[in-house]
């Protein structure tokens, strides 16, 4: 039932001005769903890394002119939906009344002006981010550089999983399409001429991240290293905690010495993927690309990159609605496709993405601060913080829980909230601390209140 399903899918692509990469991506991928492929990277097929220089241990090196032929990009598509949220998740306030929009532009500026060099930020942008951004990045007239500001990913058709043809929602056409996965990064490169664009501006590298995490700001002995190995692709990666169990891993694949990156939707065991002992290092979505490595890659393969398939399987538009395959990929598993691709372990102040409310609240806590160039910086450890979804998961629930602005957190070691809590002014956690409010009540935690545990 599926002959026709590629065809009608490239036709819709073609229909809706996507370019020949996006199509081209899409179709190799469907081919290997339809081919049989589950997607998965079995245990069996590899084994742990434990050869990871550390960056604390890295020989120093000047960096010299790399600086100046770097060029930083942020994955700006997503739109914060699992925390309630309907524009760019980046324009939300991160800490200090600013946005992560905000705090990343200054680290760029303040970047540029500490070295003295060009730097352009870019965005990869989503349709649905682009206009938002774009306009609060004016605040900045400093800001532009000499490439374009962004470039937006693709978009493809989600396909049935009964006869992997294209959906069809007439009520919400929107919902008939998804995101590939951030392993678009690479085509959209192509596609949209920024690729181009930086190499005939000079410029060589590519620092990448995703918006969401501050901790991922160009760092120029990082950069210096990345520059004089020679290698076309670098991965930032940390040593795995109890918090890593849902998040992606670096391994090796046992027949070639590969480096490959697993993530959840691609284990065949989940209670091997979840041991962090094993896995070891885990992927902080901070990526260096060499711009000239990569250009002849995608021109090898018609700008398509050979990246493992996710298959992400979802309801078009709740319970009652079709089951749909979105047809993924991530940037992080490029490692696999560069020859010679590196990876070096950072501390875990480079990798503090903000998934959820509970990232949130630390994130605008007394645990960080905001120094003269923007970085956020931690004093001592992150605590455990758990608030509970059904009050707080939103952003806009979340705000009306801590109209005062969040409690003192740098005291505490566990922070866990159950239930419908409202906290005051002023108030300060020590230790271990959980605060409950009985089922069906409200509890309104006072002004100026000390919680130890």
């Amino acid at each position: 039932m599926s002959g026709d399903g590629l065809q009608r899918a490239v036709d819709k692509m073609r229909a809706d001005g996507l370019p020949p990469e996006a199509v081209r991506t899409f179709a190799r991928a469907y081919e290997a769903l339809r081919g049989g492929a589950s997607g998965t990277l079995p245990d069996n097929e590899l084994e742990p890394v434990r050869d990871v220089p550390a960056a604390a241990e890295l020989a120093a090196r000047d960096p010299g002119d790399a600086l100046d032929r770097v060029a930083v990009v942020k994955l700006n598509g997503g739109l914060g939906t699992s925390m309630g949220m309907t524009r760019a998740k980046s324009l939300i306030e991160a800490r200090d009344g600013l946005s992560f929009l905000d705090i990343v532009a200054r680290q760029t500026l303040a970047l540029r002006a500490r070295h003295g060099i060009r730097l352009p930020l870019v965005l990869m942008n989503s349709f649905r981010t682009r206009a938002d951004s774009l306009a609060a990045l004016e605040r900045y007239p400093d800001l532009p550089a000499d490439v374009p500001p962004d470039f937006l990913q693709h978009r493809e058709p989600r396909i049935r999983a009964d006869d992997l043809r294209p959906v069809s929602w007439p009520r919400q056409p929107e919902l008939e399409w998804c995101p590939p996965g951030h392993g678009d990064l690479y085509p959209a490169l192509r596609s949209s001429g920024m690729l181009a664009a930086l190499l005939d501006r000079g410029y060589d590298f590519a620092f990448v991240s995703n918006a969401d995490n501050l901790g991922a700001v160009l760092d120029p002995r990082l950069l210096a290293w990345f520059a004089g190995s020679g290698a076309p692709f670098a991965m930032e990666v940390v040593l795995g905690t109890e918090l890593d169990r849902k998040g992606g891993h670096i391994a090796r694949r046992r027949e070639s010495g590969r480096l490959v990156l697993r993530e959840t939707a691609q284990a065949d065991d989940p209670e091997s993927f979840r041991d962090f002992r094993r896995w070891r290092y885990y992927n902080s979505n901070n990526l260096y690309l060499d711009l000239d490595a990569l250009a002849a890659l995608l021109d090898a393969g018609e700008g398509v990159v050979e990246l493992p398939l996710i298959v992400n399987r979802k309801r078009v538009a709740g319970d009652d609605s079709p089951e749909v395959i979105q047809l993924e990929s991530a940037m992080g598993a490029a490692i696999g496709a560069f020859d010679g691709a590196r990876a070096v372990c950072v501390p875990r102040t480079r990798f503090a993405p903000v998934k959820t409310t509970d990232d949130l609240l630390v994130l605008r806590s007394d645990v960080y601060r905001l120094d003269e160039d923007a970085r956020v910086v931690r004093d001592g450890d992150e605590p455990f913080v758990e608030l509970d979804p059904a009050h707080f998961k939103a952003v806009a629930d979340f705000e009306r829980r801590f109209p005062a602005g969040p409690p003192s957190l740098a005291g505490s070691e566990r922070f866990v909230v159950r239930g419908d809590v409202t906290f005051g002014a002023g108030v300060v956690a020590r230790g271990d601390v959980t605060v409950q409010a009985r089922q069906g009540e409200a509890l309104r935690v006072p002004d100026g209140a000390v919680l130890a545990g």
